[in-house]
């Protein structure tokens, strides 16, 4: 019988110790390619992508994102082309974010992977949770949204700024609210 390390079993959405020594290391690792990219010049485009492209999963074409940015570990987000992030948005990327092309975050948007156990019982015992994301192609998230560990938001769909996407939303829509749910549909593209 194989033993799980603690990031396999991070990664398969199993209770996970976060303190464990390789988590702490890719976090560490995260951090410090965090500062270097908050830190990296505005006018130095060329340096800002060379420091993405060694933090994160995957860093497709025309990618910017504007400072500061917050990410957990980075090794866990993948971003297609034409990705676009406003200012102050964090990712928590404890199970794989996965965005897809044209891709665009308005500032303060926050995605989060992370969780806990519901049961104060079981949540003091220290283990946590992560679920994955995944973000459809030609998506506009407005600010100051947060996306919840586990959601899926389809292709072509806008989310107003400020919701709370707490289940899956549909591709072709417009969704609002907290939690957050569809408005209207969207002429499929």
């Amino acid at each position: 019988m194989t033993v799980k390390t603690e990031r396999e079993k991070m990664l398969a959405g199993e209770l996970y110790v976060a303190d464990d020594p390789e988590l702490f290391a890719l976090s560490q690792r995260g951090r410090r390619y965090m500062q270097r990219f908050n830190q990296a010049s505005y006018d130095q485009p060329d340096e800002k992508r060379a420091i993405l492209a060694e933090w994160l999963g995957a860093v497709g074409a025309s990618v910017w994102i504007e400072g500061p940015f917050f990410c957990d570990y980075g090794a866990h987000l993948f971003l297609g082309d034409h990705v676009y992030f406003n200012t102050g948005c964090v990712v928590l990327d404890s199970a794989a974010v996965r965005v897809g092309n044209n891709v665009m975050f308005g500032p303060s948007v926050q995605i989060y992977t992370a969780t806990h156990p519901v049961l104060a019982r079981e949540r003091i015992k220290g283990p946590e949770l992560a679920y994955p994301i995944s973000i459809g192609d030609n998506v506009w998230v407005g600010g100051g949204a947060i996306i919840c560990p586990g959601v899926t938001i389809g292709a072509n769909t806008t989310i107003g700024a400020g919701s709370v996407v707490t289940k899956d939303i549909p591709a072709n829509v417009a969704a609002a609210g907290n939690p957050c749910r569809v408005i209207r549909e969207l002429p499929d593209e």
